[in-house]
């Protein structure tokens, strides 16, 4: 009570004195040049508080994505490792021909259904984008098969007419061989094709990703190659047994081989994600907390200033009381 007295006596005084030694007083206690940098009579603390309220929030929010993706990671990363047993001796036998020249050539571009991974996505739709150039031409024919929302969303903007088929949902339910190849023979029965290129991300580590390109060709691609000579003429030096013949052969050799690809194409870039995630979560979380370091000095030095202009209220008004 005698302090709001004393402020009203304080401020009723006021005009009797000199503007200048107030702002002596307020120059000697907070310098002008810091006032105006800071615009500490400008600033509500509430604000300020509310503020950093928010980033402490999205700070936890940020942590606890960075430990779910680092969870899934180790999840998703020893199937990945162990799925490359899988498509190595189809290279092996019919070998990875990225060179060849076909007519009909289909771009399977892997990406993720959610964001908040750092460029991984747009790294595949810059590498699909690129192959698809490479393949066009007056008599070739190049289509896109879409795996995942994100490059779906990218890709629609300028090639809505060459997107053949868009799969979304991938990581809806943990990934399995048996998921995965009932989407390849939704592709080989939807999708007419001499070479599939398949763009992915290859795990390294939990801050590197590789962008990689894996081509399967079709059984008929195959057997005009093999007779042509080169690498896949050796196809000729092994034996048939049982009443199959070499163009069923192949045709079985081609679609298995299509769906260990994708499968193990499929883990590398969901690895690749939860990597990218990480390190984005991460990246996240410190910048929050430097922007929570930033904000506490202001909200201080505002209070500061605050407890200062009401202390040269008061001193006012008790040197007007005394005059």
């Amino acid at each position: 009570m005698a302090m709001a007295a004393l402020r009203r006596e304080g401020k009723r005084f006021a005009p009797l004195m000199s503007s200048q030694s107030i702002n002596a007083i307020r120059s000697s206690i907070v310098p002008s040049e810091e006032q105006a940098s800071l615009g500490v009579r400008n600033i509500s603390t509430q604000v300020v508080r509310n503020r950093m309220k928010s980033i402490k929030n999205i700070q936890k929010i940020t942590k606890a994505m960075k430990m779910v993706a680092a969870s899934k990671l180790r999840q998703v990363q020893s199937t990945a490792e162990n799925s490359r047993g899988l498509w190595q001796p189809f290279t092996a036998l019919l070998g990875d021909t990225p060179s060849v020249d076909v007519k009909k050539n289909v771009v399977v571009t892997i990406s993720s259904d959610k964001g908040l991974c750092g460029g991984i996505n747009s790294t595949s739709v810059k590498v699909s984008r690129a192959v698809h150039k490479l393949n066009s031409g007056p008599d070739k024919e190049a289509k896109y098969v879409i795996l995942g929302e994100k490059a779906k969303v990218q890709l629609i903007r300028d090639s809505r007419k060459n997107i053949e088929l868009s799969i979304g949902e991938l990581q809806k339910n943990p990934l399995n061989y048996t998921q995965v190849s009932a989407l390849a023979d939704e592709i080989l029965k939807n999708v007419e094709f001499d070479a599939l290129r398949i763009v992915y991300n290859k795990f390294v580590s939990v801050v590197s990703f590789v962008p990689s390109l894996s081509t399967v060709l079709s059984p008929e691609t195959v057997e005009r190659e093999s007779e042509a000579g080169g690498r896949l003429g050796a196809l000729d030096s092994y034996e048939i047994e049982g009443g199959e013949t070499k163009s069923e052969i192949l045709q079985n050799l081609s679609e298995f081989q299509f769906s260990c690809v994708l499968f193990n194409a499929v883990l590398e870039n969901a690895c690749s994600e939860q990597g990218a995630r990480m390190s984005a979560m991460d990246s996240s979380s410190r910048n929050a907390g430097e922007m929570l370091d930033r904000l506490t000095l202001t909200y201080n030095r505002t209070r500061q200033a605050s407890i200062t202009t009401e202390l040269i209220e008061i001193i006012s008004g008790a040197s007007a009381l005394e005059g």
